[in-house]
């Protein structure tokens, strides 16, 4: 065993946390945490830090109810003389608010990514949803190193499904699916909008001729709302293509969006396990493994 590397996870992120310490032989530490009646937390860790680099595990979907817990145990790793302090996120909150969209609004990307940056040495996440910034730097200032899911969510697709072609929802998604479909030599397709309005914005089919044998996969990098796949499979079932597949790399679901999806015509939903949910089959441990050993 590696005893140079210690790895704690914060609850609910046990399973990664299990297969990253026997990926890189390290230690994986026990994390006792609860919280006291009036809602304050409570931790201990029951390992011994001193000396040595410490991963904290914690994917940050729902990110509030987990951040002071993380920040804590990052504290406290710290304080009982951790030699350096790691996070893996998988997935990375607050990428949204990179703008002031109204006056007085919280940039809080820029928040957010200080606290990160003070508490922690370096960070991995896996395709952080980077709008009008063009790579974490602009905004981290600690080491960070980014996993790209795309060969993982190609390779399960080239397997698992037959004769696919993969459908972008809208044209904010043909940078991703143009990617993924790249690795496996796919055919790939995107919709576009089209505005008949003011208020009027449709979902437009692509051209989709010559591909009517093939199985539909709408492949988008988050799945929240769920409601612009359901379209885009509603406009697809009507063309004559087949149910299709949603494949998503952060699977986060807001409320009711299984059910948009399903009532929408989509036959099946798979994420990759970056957020924990039933729907995630494709795993992304041996890619961030490599990862932390950079």
């Amino acid at each position: 065993m590696n005893t140079e590397l210690l790895i704690v996870a914060l609850p609910g992120n046990e399973i990664l946390a299990k297969r990253l310490a026997r990926l890189l032989d390290g230690e994986l530490a026990q994390l006792e945490y609860r919280r006291f009646p009036d809602g304050e937390s409570y931790l201990r860790l029951h390992a011994d830090p001193a000396g040595r680099d410490v991963v904290c595990v914690c994917t940050l979907d729902r990110p509030d109810d987990k951040v002071p817990a993380l920040l804590f145990t990052a504290d406290l790793a710290r304080d009982l003389g951790a030699r350096r302090v790691g996070l893996v996120s998988p997935y990375l909150a607050y990428m949204r608010q990179d703008q002031r969209f109204a006056p007085g609004e919280a940039l809080t990307s820029k928040t957010f990514a200080r606290w990160l940056s003070s508490h922690f040495d370096w960070l991995a996440t896996v395709d952080p949803h980077l709008h009008r910034y063009a790579s974490l730097d602009e905004v981290y200032t600690l080491d960070s190193v980014v996993v790209a899911a795309a060969p993982a969510v190609a390779e399960w697709i080239a397997r698992e499904v037959d004769n696919p072609v993969l459908i972008g929802p809208d044209g904010e998604s043909e940078q991703w699916v143009s990617e993924v479909a790249a690795f496996e030599d796919l055919p790939w397709r995107v919709f576009t909008k089209k505005r008949h309005g003011d208020r009027d914005v449709r979902m437009e089919l692509p051209d989709l001729d010559g591909l009517q044998g093939h199985t539909p996969v709408l492949v988008d990098d988050i799945v929240s709302s769920g409601t612009t796949m359901a379209r885009a499979a509603g406009h697809l079932i009507e063309a004559g293509f087949r149910p299709p597949l949603a494949v998503g790399v952060h699977g986060l679901f807001g409320e009711n969006a299984r059910e948009v999806m399903r009532e929408g015509g989509i036959e099946r939903i798979v994420c990759t396990n970056t957020v924990n949910a039933p729907e995630a089959r494709i795993d992304l441990s041996a890619l961030l493994a490599a990862a932390i050993k950079k």
